[in-house]
């Protein structure tokens, strides 16, 4: 089965297309360079008490991540940390935007050791389970880009498999995709069996996102 990679520019979220080029306009009238223009996207961020305001920036930050000529410089401001940070909050916005944001730079390996080091895959995992689709689209992208021999163990745990079994089922044709790429091409064909079996036993593992879960869940694949 072919891998539908993701590119995940982030969806503009309302009026976000303005602010960024009020921004730009602001960054041409004072001449500032990549890394200067970047550094006020995180103090805007940091300083700024409107969620809105907060969310266009991330998202922001998010498409910026997805050039690699930005990932030095957002190393340098320290907004990988940032990402991270955001996977904890209740916005469910704020989330999205940060994990695509992840899910750009951990193509790099620079980015992707930092990750690790810093425990991301655990915060990533979590994420599986939220009722944002998007989001958990960019968690099971993120965690194939984040495997490696020293990872394999985190990132393939029971409940994990379990989580891509029920994914693997889904009607939204990108995450069924995802899931079974991930069951075939990342594990073993005996933890997905070992998996499978507890799954038939039990109800434990990570929850598929609630327009999956419900009766009336969407039937629509995502454009």
């Amino acid at each position: 089965m072919e891998f539908e990679a993701p590119s995940w520019r982030i969806r503009e979220i309302q009026q976000s297309s303005i602010y960024l080029a009020s921004m730009s306009q602001n960054q041409k009238e004072v001449g500032l360079g990549r890394l200067e223009y970047l550094q006020t996207l995180v103090t805007e961020f940091q300083v700024t008490d409107s969620s809105d305001a907060k969310e266009q920036v991330l998202a922001n930050l998010a498409n910026f991540a997805y050039d690699p000529q930005n990932y030095e410089y957002l190393r340098q401001l320290r907004v990988l940390d940032l990402f991270l940070d955001m996977l904890t909050e209740d916005n469910e916005n704020l989330v999205e935007f940060a994990l695509g944001g992840l899910c750009n730079l951990c193509l790099d390996k620079i980015n992707k050791d930092y990750i690790l080091e810093a425990g991301g895959v655990s915060a990533v995992v979590n994420c599986l389970a939220s009722a944002n689709e998007e989001t958990v689209l960019s968690a099971v992208t993120t965690l194939m880009y984040l495997f490696t021999p020293q990872s394999r163990q985190e990132i393939t745990t029971l409940p994990v498999i379990e989580c891509m079994l029920r994914f693997s089922l889904s009607n939204n044709r990108r995450l069924k995709n995802l899931a079974t790429i991930f069951l075939e091409d990342y594990c073993s064909p005996f933890q997905v069996e070992q998996a499978r079996s507890l799954t038939r036993h039990s109800a434990v593992g990570i929850p598929l996102p609630k327009d999956e879960c419900s009766p009336g869940g969407s039937q629509r694949d995502p454009p």
